[in-house]
């Protein structure tokens, strides 16, 4: 039987490639991690690591119990994030998982006030694109997480969270931004800055380039939003955002496509897991923000 503080060990080795590296952020002896994924290689009878240029690398097999041991130390996090946080509300962690647009411009205010009125609780923010953030919430590998909701499985719980319409965006000089709207495919056939793939914005123009058959001009492939902002600007490209991403930069401007497209995102979370009383407050959070934030909009 494979002991769990083995697969931790092995798991900080895997992620940092470096057994004094994982030592020092397990608080233990060089020495004994050493031993320990020896005594795991002998056990299960294969290696799991070679040495390449001073870093330890994975064999296939230690890559297969690589995919194991973070589901396995993925679920061991959030039972004890339950356990600690079955008592009160004075202690515990809240993890979620959000994309970047989001992550920058939407959740900072209300991360702070959800701290503000939970002081003793601490939150940690997982950034990645949604794609990927509703795979680890199938999998059981993360309580939290922003999802389109066009893509919610009947595993997971969604809770409405925010309608934002995605718009092409352009530097000061660009002929399009003195028009009402742009068509797609105009767009499509010009340089583009973009995500990687995994991001809701990346995977909305490939869609959208499928759909209208044109192959699109990807010049700029960045996951930094400040550095998609800087080439749009410089009239390198042109891109496309949420459009409350650019509401406070005067130096870029959002153009409508001429069939707009608008993006619904929920927060979610598995439906059988049991939640904490940590991530119950988040959520009661969230809804309470939400039917504020709905009953302003009905007033103007």
């Amino acid at each position: 039987m494979i002991e769990t503080k083995w697969l931790r060990q092995f798991y900080a080795v895997a992620l940092t490639g470096s057994i004094t590296q994982a030592a020092e952020q397990l608080h233990l002896a060089q020495p004994a991690v050493t031993i320990t994924i020896k005594k795991l290689e002998q056990q299960l009878g294969v290696g799991l690591f070679e040495r390449r240029q001073g870093r330890m690398t994975l064999t296939t097999e230690g890559a297969r119990l690589f995919q194991h041991a973070e589901r396995i130390i993925h679920a061991l996090t959030l039972a004890e994030q339950d356990m600690a946080a079955l008592q009160d509300l004075s202690a515990g962690e809240v993890c979620i998982g959000i994309p970047s647009m989001l992550g920058s411009f939407y959740f900072p205010p209300l991360l702070m006030a959800f701290k503000h009125r939970y002081p003793g609780l601490s939150i940690r923010v997982e950034e990645a694109g949604t794609q990927e953030l509703l795979g680890r919430l199938c999998q059981g590998q993360l309580g939290l997480g922003i999802v389109l909701t066009s893509s919610l499985p009947s595993g997971l719980t969604g809770l409405p969270l925010l309608r934002e319409e995605m718009v092409a965006v352009v530097h000061r000089d660009h002929p399009a931004r003195l028009q009402p709207h742009i068509p797609l495919h105009e767009f499509l056939q010009q340089e583009l800055a973009v995500f990687r793939h995994g991001f809701f914005h990346r995977e909305y123009i490939e869609q959208a380039a499928q759909q209208a058959g044109i192959s699109p001009r990807i010049g700029f492939e960045s996951n930094l939003i400040p550095l998609l902002k800087a080439v749009v600007r410089q009239g390198f490209a042109i891109t496309s955002f949420l459009r409350m991403v650019i509401e406070d930069d005067p130096d870029l401007f959002a153009v409508s496509f001429a069939e707009p497209y608008f993006m619904d995102l929920c927060l979610a979370w598995p439906s059988e897991r049991r939640l904490s009383r940590a991530e119950q407050a988040f959520i009661e959070f969230i809804r309470e923000d939400k039917r504020a934030q709905d009953g302003k909009n009905q007033l103007n």
